[in-house]
C-alpha cells in the first residue's frame, strides 16, 4: 500500500503568470496556510499518551508535536509543513513513526526494504501530516484564494 503525499491545487489562477501577482501578499497567506495546517497536524499527534498501529502517534514529550513546522518558499508560492529533526533528537524519529520498525530486522548496504518476518517493534503510525491537510482543505482554500484575488489588484 502506498503511501499518500499531500498536494492541493487551487483553480482559477492558472493563466496568470507568478509576476502577475503581488508576492507580499501571497507569502502572507501561504504563512496563514501553514499556520492552519501545522495546528492541525499538532493537534493530531497529541490527542493521548501513547498509541498503536493505525492510530495518530502518541504524546509523550512533545518533541513530535513541537517539530512540525512550516517554511514558505523563496518566492513565496509554496508552504511545505513538515516534521523536522531537532536538536533535542537523537535519530529522526518520525521516520520510525512513518515506515516502522521490525525486531531484528537489519539493512544491508542495498538498503532494501526490511524482510516482512518478525514481529513489529513499532508498527507504522496514520499518516497525521496529510490528514491534517484534508481536514484542513476548504479553509486553506478560502485562504489562498482571497489572497490571490487580493494580490491581482
Amino acid at each position: 500500500m502506498p503511501r499518500p503525499a499531500a498536494y492541493l491545487h487551487i483553480d482559477g489562477f492558472d493563466t496568470y503568470g507568478k509576476l502577475d501577482f503581488d508576492k507580499k501578499e501571497i507569502r502572507k497567506a501561504m504563512r496563514r496556510a501553514g499556520t492552519v495546517v501545522r495546528g492541525e497536524a499538532r493537534k493530531l499527534v497529541g490527542k493521548k499518551a501513547g498509541s498503536s498501529e493505525g492510530e495518530y502517534p502518541g504524546l509523550r514529550k512533545g518533541r513530535l508535536r513541537r517539530s512540525i513546522i512550516y517554511r514558505v518558499s523563496r518566492p513565496g508560492f509554496m508552504v511545505k509543513i513538515e516534521p523536522q529533526k531537532t536538536a533535542d533528537m537523537k535519530d529522526f524519529y518520525p521516520a520510525f513513526l512513518w515506515y516502522g520498525v521490525r525486531r531484528g530486522a537489519k539493512r544491508g548496504k542495498s538498503h532494501k526494504k526490511q524482510a516482512a518476518t518478525g514481529a513489529w517493534r513499532i508498527a507504522p503510525r496514520e499518516n497525521y501530516m496529510v490528514d491534517a491537510l484534508n481536514r484542513r482543505a476548504d479553509d486553506v482554500r478560502t485562504i489562498l484564494r482571497q489572497a490571490f484575488a487580493e494580490a491581482l489588484r
